[in-house]
Parts: C-alpha cells; structure tokens; sequence
C-alpha cells in the first residue's frame, strides 16, 4: 500500500447538527418515534429507521397503545438473538410523560432463559400464550420453533413484531418468511417490522410484492437522523486497497487516536492468514509497546510510540474466560458514557448488529462483506452522537489483485461488491428524492427553498426543505407513476430498485471498464429490466416512471458527489452541511436543460470509477479490466430483445427506425439490438445451427 490511498474517501456527507434527532415531545418520544406512533393503528406497520434513532423505543409505545387501546391480547417481540434482547428490557416511560411503563416479567424474556431454542423454549412460547400476561421476547429462531410447533392460528389476535427485518426474505427457504407470510394470508395479526437496513446481500425482496403492499411505512432517513444530531457532522466512506499482508499496511488507515472497532477478515476470506490469533497480535505490535492485560476488564493494554497508553479489547480469542471478562466489560452500563474505557475493539464476528458504543469514530473492516446489511449495521456502529465526535467514517480495506488468474478474478468481484456497497450507502445517506415533471403549471411549493434567486418558473427548480430533508427536483420529460404502487415504490423504494442495479454484476463492470458503453444500454435497458422483474404487476406506463426516478436518484446523487467531493479536495476537514445540495443546485443549473434524456445519458458508474483510479494502482486497475474485457461476449439475447423495444418506442416518436449506421451512439445500439434479436430468431428457425451458434 502507498501513502496515496490514506485520504480518498468515495463519499463524505456532511450534517446540519441542529440537535432535533434528540429532542422529545410530552409524551417522551423522539422524532421518528412521533412519526411511528402516529401510524400506530395500521394491521401491518414498517419502520425503515437508522441504528440509534429508537426503534425499540417506538415498538414499546405502539404496543402498549395496541395492547389497552386497540383490543389485542399480547405482543411478542422477535429479535434475531439474544443480546438484542436487551433491547426491550423494562423502561418507566411515564417518568417522561406516557401514560403507561413498559414491562417485560423476567419469565417472559426468553432472551435471558437458559437452554436451545428449539426445547423448553418453545414450550414457554406455548405457556405465554395460555396466560394473562402482555409481553414475551423471543429469538426469530425461537418464534420460528414455536410457529411450526403450535400453527399460525394460535397466534391470532396478538402483535408480533419483528426487530431486524432484514433477516426475513421472500425465499421459500427462509422459515421466518414463510411464517410471516402465512401470518398475513390468514389476516388475525398485527405486525410490526423494523429494520435499520432494508437491504440483502444477495438482493433477494423481504417479502413478496403482494405482501410488502399491505404494509404502511414509516420511513426516517440518516440524512434526517443525523442532521438531527447535536455533535455529529460529517460521516466518510471509503474502500482502499493494500498489497501484501493487510497487518503490516493497518496504520496507513487507522489512526490510533479515533476510537476504532476493527473487523479482521473471515478466516476462509483471501485477506485472511488463516491464523486469526497472530494477525491480533500483528495488529498490536503495530500499534505500540504490549503493557500486559488489564485483570478486571482484561483489556490489552498498549503504549503507542507517543506514550499514551492504549486499551484493546481482544473480541477474536476464542477461550471463553478471557473473552467474557471483555464482553462484560464492554457492557458495563456504569461505563457507558466513559470515553476513555476503551480505545479499540478488535472483532471478527462480533460488535456489529445491535452493538452499542457511541464514541466509536472509526469502523475498520477488512476484506469485503457479501452482505450491503452486514456493512450498513458494522457503519451504523460509528452513527452514534457522542460529546466531542464531529465525525465519523467507514474504511472497508480491500486486497489487491496478484498474478494469480484466480485470485485475480476473486479480487475483482470483491472489488465490483464494495463500490456497489459504496454506491448504495450514498443513496441511504442523503436526503430524500422527490422529483416533479416541468410543465408549465409548475410552481414553488410551501417549505421548500429555491436558492438565492428563489423559484424560477423559466427553468427546472431544485427546492429544499430543510425540516423534513428532501428534495424537489423538476425534470422536463418525466413520466409520473399513475398505480397506487407505483407512486409507493417511487416513494418508498427506490433505493431497493438502485441495490438491485448496482448489485448486478454485468451493468457495474460495463459501467465501469467498457470504454464503448453507450449509457442508456445501463439506464434504460439494464434498469427496466430488473424494475421489470422486480415488478411484474406494473404496466408498461408505470414501469417506465419507475425507471426514471429510479435512475434520476442514482444519477443526480453521482453528480452532486462530484462537486462534494472536489470541494474537500482530498482533505479531512469537513465541508458544509449544505455542500451535497450545493452540489445538486449546482449541477441542474450547469446543464441547458435538465431533461430525461439527459439523465439517461450519464453513466451511473462513471465517478465510482474516478475514485477507484485514484485509490488503486495503475497496474493493478488494468488487471481488472483485462479479467473483464476478457468476458465480454456479443449482445446477450435478453438485451438485444430489451434493446428491440426501446427500437420500437423510437420509431413510434421519429416514424423510422434506429439507423446502425448512425453517428449517435445510442440510436446505433439500438439498431444493432435489433439486428442480434434477428439473428437469434434466425437461429430458432434453423434448429441444426443453434447449438453451435448460441455457444459462440
């Protein structure tokens, strides 16, 4: 690794810190909270809200209003293990202005009970359902056993409410899923599902479409979470690449002043030695002078080459008295606002979901993650507002390819996951998207700033409104969703059609190394067909108003980085709070005319790829695009059958064909998917040529 990866981060937004995230109303409930509660009386209810906005919190007022005031007979909370459960423990939140305390009788938090989940457990799940108390808290596999042992129906008229729901999936091998599912066929529950990142590694929905519509949402974003926050300014992050062994390159990215959880890599992982004891002891040496272990916390303690003294806490050694002295020490709650208990906790799988540690500053993980929730929950650890913490930031450190053809290739998709994981969480970070055709009936809107010369009703406007953190964009050309779903999805979902987009392998290598991509094949061929497979109830009207918001979000989100992160100009200090809608301002008013069609012409991928060639060496940049190029093949038969519709909508707005030979690069793609649809439909028709064809 070379000094040159230190200060790049792929995305640094900063905060306004007008401290609202903590201020409570006189009921004691916090923003998002509020927001919750005032949904409380829908069957099935979703609250999409970041770690530490108080989800836990605002399930205990919904339940307590569902159990006294909405007739239900007990709530059960599902957590996906038991360190969560603590979670829920007993809270006096009259002494704060409810009008009820929420109680969880020792018995009843099975979180805490002895013994597996599938045994006495599930027979106390069964007990709980026969007795007059209200609450029980249970592990998803807990709830799982106790499901298949007593049936949906014994369930009826209760709430269940399932904390992390990231964990469900639509998968018919997701038992959890399949429960849920059951449960709103048979339509004799409420749920409650809440999660702090909607996103699966593998891109697979939460629920069916179906499904996911019986649901309201509360949606709180991060940009409203920390621009509420009152220290808390400015939130980075970065992958970075390093040759070699990753212990010896560490400190070129850890500063051993932040506060500092690192995750070492999985032991079946490249960046792994296969000897995770010694890459802690690595990390230490590296760190300073071993002064022995603390005996009551049991914390390494290190002397780094200033003198000051360090406190490590060793989550990674597998003896069990040593790491329960640390995993007890971490929990101290008579320690929790301490800075200085600890300095650096050092994890493999440990202190991610539910992990608790304000002051941490700095998330460093090794080696990519296959999952954007595992990455959205190991960054939410650093999201906490802490005393004296201006900023935060995330560093997934990443090997670099060798010469290895197989290694190459490992570290290319590793490499393609991380920026899809960087572009993704851009879009969770900033603040909401609405976007508006421009006609001319358009005009301002109460609540949003228009800049310094205000609305113009001559040109496309960006509006602001700073209280609820979103924006108003007017773009010529858009198409308005006109289905109740639609209009949800483009309000709700967005960034779950752009994880699905960016996840996909083939639209982030062309996006990123084919020097002959014409954009649109991505943003309106590659695009509409995965909004197609999501969604296959749309009409064709729909489906391409999703697209389009979709991809205006993707787009004008690059844009804005672009101008944010000129300003930082490689720096660590933070920029404005207003620099992202700058940035967004700035772009629309740099453009003739902000129309569809422009948008669709840019490359979503092209400033991912500036920073990756700022971030990764020359010679290690063209492996990757050599391994790539080396997969390109001719047009693929489902995207020259994509490119033939996109022909057919063509010529019914120019009454003519795409034109190969023309000099615009998109009309002549399109004309070349129309002449490969041809060729297959050829080869259909000529069975004795198909095989040796569609094999070329």
């Amino acid at each position: 690794m070379t000094d040159r990866n230190n200060s790049i981060p792929s995305i640094s937004v900063s905060y306004a810190r007008n401290g609202s995230s903590a201020k409570v109303n006189s009921l004691g409930m916090r923003p998002m909270q509020e927001r919750a509660y005032e949904r409380r009386g829908e069957q099935y209810l979703l609250i999409k809200s970041p770690p530490a906005s108080g989800k836990s919190r605002a399930l205990m007022f919904i339940a307590l209003d569902k159990l006294y005031n909405q007739g239900l007979k007990q709530a059960i909370i599902v957590v996906p293990e038991k360190s969560i459960g603590s979670s829920f423990n007993d809270e006096p939140l009259s002494q704060f202005g409810f009008w009820a305390d929420w109680h969880v009788a020792p018995k009843w938090n099975l979180c805490n009970a002895p013994g597996a989940d599938n045994g006495g457990k599930v027979k106390s799940v069964g007990a709980f359902l026969q007795s007059d108390d209200k609450v029980l808290i249970c592990t998803h596999a807990t709830f799982r056993f106790a499901v298949d042992e007593y049936g949906v129906e014994a369930f009826d008229n209760r709430l269940i409410a399932v904390d992390e729901f990231h964990h469900v999936s639509a998968n018919p091998d997701n038992k959890l899923g399949l429960h849920l599912g059951q449960f709103i066929a048979r339509d004799r529950v409420h749920i409650v599902a809440m999660t702090g990142s909607y996103f699966r590694g593998d891109a697979e929905a939460v629920l069916t479409p179906q499904d996911e519509g019986r649901f309201d949402t509360v949606t709180y974003t991060y940009y409203e979470q920390l621009s509420g926050y009152e220290y808390l300014k400015q939130l980075d992050i970065g992958y970075y690449f390093y040759s070699g062994s990753y212990t010896e390159d560490i400190l070129k990215v850890l500063d051993p002043s932040e506060k500092t959880i690192i995750h070492i890599p999985n032991v079946n992982s490249r960046e792994s030695t296969k000897d995770k004891i010694r890459e802690v002891e690595h990390i230490i040496e590296e760190l300073g002078d071993w002064q022995g272990a603390d005996p009551e916390t049991g914390f390494q303690l290190v002397e780094t080459p200033d003198g000051r003294i360090l406190r490590i806490a060793d989550l990674v050694d597998d003896n069990p008295t040593k790491r329960d002295r640390v995993v007890a020490a971490l929990k101290d709650t008579a320690q929790k606002n301490n800075r200085d208990h600890v300095d650096v906790i050092i994890a493999l799988g440990m202190a991610k979901e539910g992990f608790d540690w304000i002051w941490c500053e700095h998330a460093l993980t090794v080696g990519y993650r296959s999952s954007l929730t595992e990455i959205v929950q190991i960054i939410g650890r650093t999201t906490r507002d802490a005393p004296g913490k201006t900023r935060a930031r995330f560093t997934n450190l990443i090997a670099e390819p060798d010469a290895s053809e197989q290694v190459v290739t490992e570290a290319v998709n590793d490499t393609l996951k991380a920026i899809a994981a960087s572009l993704l969480m851009e879009q969770v970070l900033v603040p909401r998207f609405e976007f508006k055709p421009k006609n001319p009936d358009s005009g301002p809107e109460e609540g949003f700033d228009y800049g310094d010369g205000g609305y113009d009703p001559e040109k496309c406007n960006v509006g602001f409104n700073y209280e609820t953190g979103q924006f108003q964009i007017e773009i010529k050309g858009l198409s308005e969703p006109k289905s109740e779903e639609a209009t949800r999805i483009c309000r709700e979902d967005l960034n779950e059609v752009i994880a699905t987009f960016v996840q996909d392998k083939t639209s982030i290598e062309r996006g990123l190394f084919d020097e002959e991509l014409v954009p649109e094949e991505l943003t309106q061929v590659r695009m509409g067909t995965i909004i197609r497979e999501r969604y296959p109830n749309l009409d064709e009207e729909d489906l391409e108003a999703v697209r389009q918001h979709a991809v205006a979000a993707l787009n004008l989100t690059q844009q804005a980085k672009q101008t944010v992160l000129g300003d930082t100009n490689g720096g660590s200090e933070p920029v404005a709070n207003t620099a992202f809608i700058d940035g967004v301002r700035k772009f629309v008013m740099d453009v003739r005319e902000l129309d569809i069609d422009l948008i669709d012409r840019i490359n979503p991928f092209s400033q991912a790829y500036a920073i990756l060639a700022k971030t990764m060496s020359e010679d290690s940049l063209k492996q990757v695009a050599a391994v790539i190029a080396a997969k390109r093949v001719s047009i693929p038969y489902e995207e020259a059958r994509a490119l033939a519709v996109r022909a057919l909508q063509f010529k019914k707005e120019r009454g003519r064909l795409p034109d190969i030979n023309s000099q615009d690069p998109w009309e002549k793609r399109m004309a070349e998917g129309v002449a490969a649809l041809q060729r297959y439909r050829a080869q259909q028709n000529a069975p004795e040529d198909r095989g040796g064809d569609m094999n070329a």
